[in-house]
Parts: structure tokens; C-alpha cells; sequence
């Protein structure tokens, strides 16, 4: 379901809105155990070559979770790609999370009905500008006490990930861990 924020013009409004997200957000964990945070991007982030006619994007599209923590487990981001296709990989790993395993850092996520491989890496989210802020507000947690998290990053068609020569995707769009939103 897609949601977006209303225009706000009062702090009356600003503090509706918030309690509503809230609502939605303790509702959605107790409902089904995570919730799925997406955050749209910002410009255009298709090929090189790509005709939208919309400024290159700074900031690349990426979701979350919200509520793995809840499993004494580390949340899950992942950059770069469009909110469907987000919600399926996290969904299918907290699946994983919800039967007992543990997703560690260096271990290779693989997919029966996706092509990508993912790897995991810690992620902190403790720079200037925050990134998982609906998980850090959900768990009441301090920037010098974010909730633990865990970057999914995911191979190209050719099975490269993006530390390797010859990665296809758009630079930045799947920012290396701990590049994005750093001072």
C-alpha cells in the first residue's frame, strides 16, 4: 500500500500525522511481525542513456524494516531499487528471520525465485543525517543508540556486486556501506 504524507502547514497537522504513522506502524508489526518502510528517490536514476527528461537523482530509492529488532535481530536496508521488488527481498529474509535463522554480515543471501545474491554488511545508522528515522523513532532509540541494522547488497545481471569491475547499475545507486548520508 503506498502512503504519503499530506501537506502540512500547522504543528497540529505535523503531530496528526505522526500519530497516525505511529498507529500504522505499531499496527503493521503486531499484524505480521515487521513492517517495510520504503523511501522514494529523488530524480532520475535509469541508465546513463535514459530519456525521462527528470535531473540525474542525488539520493537513490531504498527501504527498510521495522520490527525484525522485535526478533532481537538487526533491521535490513536496501538501496536502489523500486519499493515492489524492495518489499519482496525483505519480506522473503525476514521470513528467514521469523523461522530462527540469523542473518549474518559476509553470509551470501540466495533467492529461489530471484536472480540477485545478496550480501550483508552492519550497517549504523548514526551519521548526520539519519536513514532508518521510522525505525529509530518505532524503538525510541538515540542517534548515539541507533537500532542494529544490516545493509543488503545485491549483484547486478552478471552476478557482480558492486566493489567489482564491470558492476552495470547507475554509480551511487546502491551506495557502498556506510557511504550514504555521512558527514
Amino acid at each position: 500500500m503506498a502512503r504519503s504524507q499530506p501537506p502540512i502547514t500547522t504543528e497540529i497537522q505535523r503531530q496528526q500525522w505522526l500519530d497516525q504513522e505511529d498507529a500504522w506502524m505499531r499496527d503493521t508489526v503486531r499484524s505480521f511481525g515487521w513492517a517495510v518502510q520504503s523511501v522514494l528517490a529523488d530524480g532520475c536514476w535509469g541508465s546513463p542513456s535514459c530519456s525521462c527528461g527528470r535531473p540525474r537523482g542525488v539520493s537513490p530509492p531504498f527501504a527498510y524494516t521495522i520490527g525484525l529488532f522485535g526478533f532481537g535481530h538487526p533491521e535490513l536496508l536496501i538501496y536502489g531499487m523500486h519499493d515492489d521488488s524492495a518489499a519482496g527481498v525483505l519480506n522473503e529474509l525476514g521470513e528467514r528471520v521469523r523461522r530462527g535463522h540469523m542473518l549474518v554480515p559476509g553470509e551470501l543471501q540466495t533467492f529461489d525465485n530471484w536472480p540477485h545474491r545478496i550480501h550483508l554488511f552492519p550497517f549504523r545508522d548514526d551519521g548526520d543525517l539519519p536513514v532508518l528515522i521510522s525505525a529509530q523513532r518505532f524503538y525510541e532509540r538515540r542517534q548515539d543508540d541507533p537500532v542494529p541494522a544490516l545493509q543488503c547488497v545485491w549483484d547486478d545481471r552478471w552476478g557482480r556486486f558492486p566493489w567489482e569491475p564491470g558492476y552495470d547499475p547507475p554509480p551511487g545507486l546502491q551506495p557502498l556501506p556506510q557511504s550514504f548520508g555521512r558527514a
